[in-house]
């Protein structure tokens, strides 16, 4: 009956996300929706975009682990981000009427600042994608009890998700979003209720985490402690801004309320939901205390297992097809967006460059040829990593911290950012993060870190010192005017 519902769920997700491809007939419907999603779809595109499998299994596992100061980063920091967007960026976002995040650079800077940004936050979704890939390949697994190997499961769950994307691009995604809302939120609020009263109560549940000192939130060591714990924050937090799956939920809006409101809507949403699959993940440690072996395996990604065990081995049917319908829905909302923002950024600010003539039809053969690229490049990175969902995904906005943030912070809110400061920003951030990375990995300085501050040194540099040429300048709206 389980497996019966999942090709069931997976067979209408496909079916909505080819029903939604026929409203495509451009571009810009491609992208960004045509620029017409009301708030409750843009809301519930912005919330189950973010809430995927990284949210479910490994933010979850990662609070049973090392309690609520191990998960800054995310939600924390992801639902930072959201709001910060909302209230400083999505103005100016929308009134610009870009087609890509990589157009502010451009219309901001110029061509050169254009490409090579685009370039980072492109390669930054490699970790992202990757992260739900391994997840689809997780459940697929589990529901298989073993059939179906973890890498044979993500190889399937990327063919499902290319099906609907692939044709019917932001459409497909925000209908599909907004029926994977639903089950995300109705699903893991009743296994949630099943999973305390299991555990003896709720109150139990959390009386057990705080007598395992669960809840210590703030760093106990010295200096080296703050600086991890607070760049892991900043990693989200900040290197989550300049993305496209953010751009694009902002600007598939149908008016400049709606971004603004759907945007912090989503973000609040996320932070408050992001804590129910910590409490069903903690109700299994207290269910079965033998949950906690699953730390000890060699395997990292194991750790990730602790829900789906908890659910086929203690619940009901009816709880079983909730859960992984719920887990399902968040994977595939992920998935889908992630795919599909660095089709769009890199397709449109990267390869059209070498190709200015290209007209409407052919553009959008090239947005699904890219898009199947970036697909495969995201499978053979997941096949080869063994890295948790968790890590993955803080790993994937180090890249666009330290070069993409600055100059965009910049571009918006400092009148005086020039084309010299961008590219010097961009180039002292990445460098200084590589140099970091490769020869000073374990420095009490966190390398992302290091690189942001070098980003912010070289913008503040470059654009007060005299200028080596004149590039145009092109005015962008004031936020909140």
């Amino acid at each position: 009956m389980l497996l019966t519902f999942v090709i069931a769920y997976l067979a209408a997700s496909i079916a909505i996300g080819l029903w939604a491809a026929t409203r495509v007939h451009n571009p810009k419907d491609y992208v960004v929706a045509g620029r017409s999603l009301p708030l409750p779809i843009n809301a519930a595109t912005v919330f189950a975009t973010w809430f995927g499998a990284e949210t479910v299994l490994s933010v979850s596992a990662t609070f049973t682990r090392d309690g609520l100061g191990g998960i800054i980063a995310d939600p924390f920091g992801s639902s930072f981000t959201l709001v910060f967007v909302a209230l400083f960026f999505a103005r100016t976002f929308y009134r610009m009427d870009l087609l890509t995040i990589g157009d502010f650079y451009r219309k901001r800077y110029n061509r050169p600042v254009e490409v090579v940004t685009s370039v980072a936050i492109t390669a930054s979704y490699l970790g992202w994608t990757s992260a739900q890939l391994t997840a689809l390949g997780l459940a697929f697994s589990v529901l298989s009890q073993g059939s179906i190997s973890l890498n044979e499961g993500i190889v399937l769950g990327t063919v499902v998700v290319l099906i609907y994307t692939v044709w019917g691009g932001m459409w497909s995604v925000a209908l599909t979003d907004l029926f994977q809302s639903v089950m995300i939120i109705l699903g893991l609020a009743a296994i949630a209720w099943l999973a305390g009263d299991m555990a003896g109560g709720a109150g139990k549940v959390i009386m057990a985490a705080a007598e395992a000192g669960k809840f210590e939130f703030w760093p106990k060591g010295g200096a080296g402690e703050w600086l991890a714990f607070s760049t892991a924050w900043l990693t989200l937090a900040l290197g989550s801004i300049p993305q496209q799956d953010v751009f694009q939920r902002v600007t598939s809006a149908k008016d400049e309320r709606t971004a603004v409101k759907g945007t912090f809507i989503g973000g609040i949403v996320y932070f408050l939901f992001a804590f129910v699959p910590v409490f069903i993940a903690y109700s299994a440690v207290v269910i079965d205390p033998a949950t906690t072996q699953l730390f000890k395996s060699d395997d990292v990604r194991e750790v990730q297992r602790i829900l789906p065990e908890l659910i086929l081995s203690r619940m009901p049917m009816w709880a079983q097809v909730m859960f992984f319908g719920a887990l399902l829905s968040a994977i595939l909302s992920t998935a889908s967006g992630a795919l599909l923002a660095p089709t769009a950024l890199f397709t449109e600010n990267a390869l059209k460059t070498f190709f200015p003539g290209m007209g409407d039809r052919r553009f959008l053969v090239t947005l699904r040829v890219v898009l199947v690229v970036f697909s495969m490049a995201a499978l053979l990175f997941a096949l080869n990593s063994r890295s948790t969902m968790y890590e993955m995904v803080q790993n994937a906005y180090k890249v666009t911290l330290v070069g993409a943030f600055v100059p965009l912070a910049a571009g918006v809110f400092w009148k005086r950012a020039t084309t010299q400061g961008a590219l010097c920003s961009i180039g002292l951030g990445i460098g200084s993060w590589l140099v970091m990375e490769i020869l000073f990995a374990d420095a009490a300085v966190p390398p992302q870190l290091a690189g942001l501050v070098a980003s912010l040194a070289g913008m503040l540099a470059g654009s007060l010192l005299p200028q080596r040429y004149a590039a145009p300048q092109q005015a962008t709206a004031k936020p909140g005017t």
